[in-house]
């Protein structure tokens, strides 16, 4: 088995500060950009880099659902309750079968189905910097609609345990295009299905010895939590003075950009 690096503690900060900054100018958590610096800059192998993402997810999210809370009125998110629990339902599920599958099938497989997620979500940023936001929703009753949140949980499961993200850059237009919520409150809501989708799958890496290098929480998960924290902190100071559309675009470009550099010119890590 190939050693780990080390990660110091103040790189670890240095580099979580400016993902969550970009986290929170575009309403995530940043977990998307923080995969390729995982791999890149700390050199772990995807598997890991993976598992420690979800870590890092964990407690950027912990922070953000203690500020949301705080700010978003309970009541709107009662018309909600049903799809988000049927969204969690089936995002458990797919965390718990996206982690396994991940343990099981080769480095070069896992880097294969990594590229071509940052591929996708780096297209779907470019998509929401592009083109309006309209709450519809479909036009079904709860019979129909909650069946859907499930089988869309499911996907946004497994994404999250591919990738070692939180999900909302999936959550949040699921909410808004299938399910017709105001793009505020979809923001809370998907830190809602997002925390129990991230404990899923970060039980799952556990049981299968993602974390037996312990030293790895202290040296990099926490310290590049706490600067992802003071990122979003940052980023959503900074909201007003960004044109967040023309933010997602460019950042989309460099999430693809990154994505073929990093899982596609370099050799298969082990």
């Amino acid at each position: 088995m190939t050693p780990k690096p080390s990660a110091p503690r103040l790189l670890a900060f240095l580099y979580g500060v400016p993902i969550g900054t970009l986290g929170g100018l575009i309403g995530l958590g940043g977990a998307e950009f923080r995969l390729p610096v995982l791999k890149a800059v700390f050199h772990y192998s995807t598997r890991r880099a993976v598992a420690l993402n979800l870590a890092v997810s964990l407690v950027t999210l912990v922070a953000s659902l203690v500020v949301r809370l705080r700010v978003s009125p309970g009541g709107a998110l009662l018309p909600l309750v049903p799809i988000i629990s049927g969204l969690i339902a089936g995002s458990i599920l797919g965390a718990w079968l996206g982690a396994s599958y991940a343990s099981r099938i080769s480095i070069a497989q896992l880097d294969r189905w990594v590229f071509f997620l940052l591929v996708g979500i780096g297209l779907l940023l470019i998509a929401e910097g592009s083109l309006p936001w309209q709450a519809g929703g479909v036009p079904w009753g709860l019979g129909g609609r909650l069946p859907l949140a499930v089988a869309v949980g499911v996907g946004i499961g497994l994404v999250s345990s591919l990738l070692g993200v939180a999900g909302g850059e999936l959550i949040i237009p699921t909410l808004v295009f299938l399910f017709g919520a105001d793009i505020k409150i979809a923001g809370t809501a998907s830190v809602l299905v997002s925390l129990p989708t991230v404990l899923v799958g970060l039980a799952r890496y556990a049981r299968l010895g993602a974390f037996e290098e312990r030293s790895d929480l202290g040296t990099l998960v926490l310290p590049m939590g706490v600067g992802s924290i003071l990122g979003a902190f940052l980023g959503g100071i900074l909201v007003p003075f960004v044109p967040a559309g023309a933010l997602k675009i460019g950042l989309g470009a460099i999430l693809i950009g990154s994505a073929i550099r990093i899982f596609q010119a370099r050799p298969h890590g082990q």
